[in-house]
């Protein structure tokens, strides 16, 4: 019965792909995680989806061959009269995408046939639509306009998180914990301190975003082999026109080949996303059993087990260290992608096709997941408190030699306070009472400056001042 049921759905999904009656099948019928039913609001966002859309690529590339209509017009190389009645007459709700789909799938690139079907929409002016351009520089342009929108999404998101995790950093500039390497307790550090590096990170991401906007966002128009060849004197003049009316910079040479612009937005992306990838390890560590330091907010079922009740899972955190993975990857693409042949690319601008979407709706969806985990992060200080003591003070071992070595050196403190930490290993003693064992330092500090010294609290360093300068180093809202 099974095997039958399986034949039936296997019959019924090919029918589906295969019809030529039914172009919207009953049954979903996505075959990534970006645009799946079940998995599209984990990994991406429909602002972000929406920017990225065929439709809205679509209206793109439109809205490039209107503004290329009417700087032309405005430098006197087509009539005024035609290029307001291309962009009067230019309907993209109206275009039969279907034979758009299907006239693509033959060319190869979806502007010839975008061109034949605007062309009709404007009746006798429709001779005068994409008018010395090549079909890369309605692409690239038309890409250009969809990452600008991108990275304004993206910089609104940088922007919340800074502040949430400004807010974490202001609350527990002073929390105590035990700071790790190795995975390994080394030294006391403040949770305030862990917030701040992180967002310390995405300060410079910030940054980094306002500069790469000049390069990136950058108007293409050049022509079949980018000289311009086809408008004569005009050339440069039309260039300029048409990024004024699509408000970007005007390249100062052609960039068909030349893709560095676009490859920096996608890694950039990628270090946006790998800083969420760690941030998203650190917590799904922190939110081990064994640690229990932080946990993602509560809602209930989110992160549930289909067997066993007692689980909670940090499911925003995998979200995110998935997607900085995938970008990662998108990120190399984009650079091999930048090895192109002559003067115009074979398959590496195709590449692109795929990077660019992808690498924007996933960073999107992780700095979604971010914004909810570390708005609402349950912080226990109390468990923290705990796990910094549980090595007896063994943790402080630095401290309490620096505050023996004005006494006896440092080279001798550094072999007592080793002796005391073994003892205290072999004995399961706190470290102050394998030292005011040794009179080599009960004669020479009292057991009060042993407690102070081998207290964790009283060794953080500058960690909560280092906050303080993290907080300071930018304009932030107050909480």
């Amino acid at each position: 019965m099974a095997i039958a049921r399986r034949i039936t759905w296997r019959k019924l999904s090919a029918e589906l792909i295969h019809s030529k009656t039914s172009p919207m099948p009953a049954f979903p019928t996505s075959t990534t995680v970006l645009d799946s039913i079940l998995f599209r609001d984990a990994f991406g966002t429909a602002r972000m989806r929406e920017v990225f859309s065929d439709f809205a690529l679509i209206s793109r590339y439109a809205e490039v061959e209107v503004a290329l209509a009417r700087a032309e017009a405005r430098c006197g190389v087509i009539p005024r009269e035609a290029a307001e009645a291309i962009a009067a007459r230019t309907d993209v709700a109206a275009l039969d995408f279907d034979l758009l789909r299907h006239e693509t799938d033959i060319v190869g690139y979806p502007i010839l046939p975008l061109v034949h079907q605007i062309a009709r929409q404007c009746g006798e002016a429709g001779r005068y639509v994409h008018w010395g351009a090549t079909t890369q520089d309605i692409m690239d342009t038309a890409v250009v306009l969809q990452v600008r929108d991108g990275l304004k999404i993206i910089e609104s998101d940088i922007a919340e998180l800074r502040d949430i995790l400004a807010d974490l950093s202001r609350r527990h500039r002073s929390t105590p914990m035990a700071g790790r390497t190795h995975l390994q307790q080394a030294l006391p550090v403040t949770f305030g301190y862990k917030t701040a590096i992180w967002l310390a990170m995405f300060d410079r991401h910030a940054e980094r975003l306002e500069q790469l906007k000049p390069r990136v966002l950058v108007g293409q128009f050049a022509g079949a082999a980018g000289t311009l060849a086809s408008l004569g004197n005009k050339g440069f003049e039309v260039q300029q026109a048409l990024c004024e009316e699509l408000a970007l910079s005007v390249p100062a040479s052609t960039w068909h080949v030349a893709r560095d612009g676009l490859a920096e937005a996608v890694n950039f992306l990628a270090l946006v996303a790998g800083t969420l990838g760690k941030i998203a390890l650190d917590i799904m560590i922190m939110a081990s059993t064994e640690f229990a330091e932080v946990y993602e907010p509560f809602v209930k079922g989110r992160g549930a087990s289909s067997t066993m009740p007692q689980k909670r899972n940090p499911i925003s955190s995998e979200l995110m260290l998935a997607a900085s993975k995938a970008v990662r990857q998108h990120a190399g693409l984009m650079l091999d992608a930048m090895v192109q042949d002559f003067e115009r690319a074979t398959g590496p601008w195709h590449a692109e096709w795929m990077a660019i979407p992808e690498s924007f709706v996933l960073t999107a969806g992780a700095l979604h997941q971010a914004k909810f985990a570390l708005s609402g992060l349950v912080v226990d200080e109390k468990r923290m408190e705990e796990n910094l003591a549980i090595s007896r003070g063994l943790i402080v071992a630095e401290a309490v030699m620096m505050g023996l070595a004005p006494q006896i050196g440092r080279q001798e403190a550094h072999d007592v306070v080793y002796d005391a930490c073994r003892l205290a290993n072999e004995k399961g003693l706190r470290l102050a009472d394998a030292l005011s064992a040794d009179p080599r330092v009960s004669e020479r500090i009292d057991r009060a400056r042993i407690e102070a010294l081998t207290s964790p609290e009283n060794y953080l360093g500058l960690a909560p001042e280092m906050v303080d300068r993290v907080l300071a180093s930018k304009e932030r809202r107050k909480s």
